[in-house]
């Protein structure tokens, strides 16, 4: 017979290991000398995993894991759709801190992949750029 998860206990831990692997790329990238500011954004049309500092820029940072590279990988799930929510994500996040407004902004992605025991993570800086995105 086999084992059943009581009802939402495998979206929790799901969850639990999303946020260990967003944890896990905050880390990553505080070794490249980011700066975090905010975690879990959260704005209504959508949320951005991490806000960070690379200096005097602000950057937005999308983290996607995949545990194999099948269907083209982590970095190209972040399509023109993805592209667009995170922009419009990042659009509510500087009305809401307008002083933050006058820096230069960017996103970023962090690909992840591998086991939990074993990440291996791809750090794409400038990963598009809104004009890209709204041609």
């Amino acid at each position: 017979m086999a084992y059943r998860f009581p009802p939402g206990a495998e979206r929790n831990d799901r969850r639990a290991q999303g946020a260990q692997i967003e944890r896990s790329a905050r880390f990553f990238l505080c070794g490249k000398g980011l700066t975090p500011f905010k975690e879990n954004a959260h704005a209504r049309v959508g949320e951005i995993d991490l806000v960070m500092f690379d200096g005097e820029a602000l950057v937005f940072v999308e983290v996607r894991y995949r545990a194999r590279d099948t269907h083209g990988g982590a970095l190209a799930s972040v399509d023109w759709h993805k592209q667009r929510k995170l922009i419009r994500a990042a659009e509510m996040f500087l009305l809401r801190h307008p002083r933050l407004a006058q820096r230069p902004c960017r996103f970023d992605v962090v690909c992840v992949k591998g086991d939990m025991d074993s990440l291996d993570f791809l750090h794409v800086r400038d990963a598009f750029r809104v004009d890209d995105v709204y041609r």
